[in-house]
């Protein structure tokens, strides 16, 4: 786990023992949740709810700000920073995002039983 940029040996720890406290189909399952809530005038717009690890969530949003500062995962996060949205919110946006992808990445880590293999993503158009 630890050699996924960003993630350090609290957050690795914190990622197996929730992957080993439960089964999960998907790694949706494994993740932060997201609901859609249609209300008036707030049509499409995804909210974090509260509902799973509130440690783990914390623990993968501090992950991502690591995260985001390496060449690894700089265009990614770059690219969701670029939207549109107001500073401070498109910052809070794109982190919540980076830490949703790489508790993908952990979880499928986990269920392969392999070792993390970086992709140069510099090199991609």
């Amino acid at each position: 786990m630890q050699a996924i940029e960003g993630i350090g040996p609290l957050t690795a720890a914190a990622l197996v023992t929730a992957f080993q406290r439960g089964s999960f189909r998907s790694s949706d399952a494994f993740i932060m949740d997201v609901r859609v809530h249609d209300s008036g005038q707030m049509r499409g717009r995804r909210k974090l709810t509260k509902k799973g690890n509130a440690e783990l969530r914390r623990l993968l949003y501090l992950a991502a700000m690591r995260a985001c500062r390496t060449p690894a995962w700089r265009d990614f996060y770059q690219r969701y920073l670029d939207r549109g949205l107001a500073p401070v919110q498109a910052l809070v946006q794109a982190l919540v995002i980076l830490g949703r992808k790489l508790a993908r990445v952990a979880f499928a880590i986990l269920r392969n039983e392999t070792e993390y293999r970086p992709r140069n993503r510099c090199m991609q158009t």
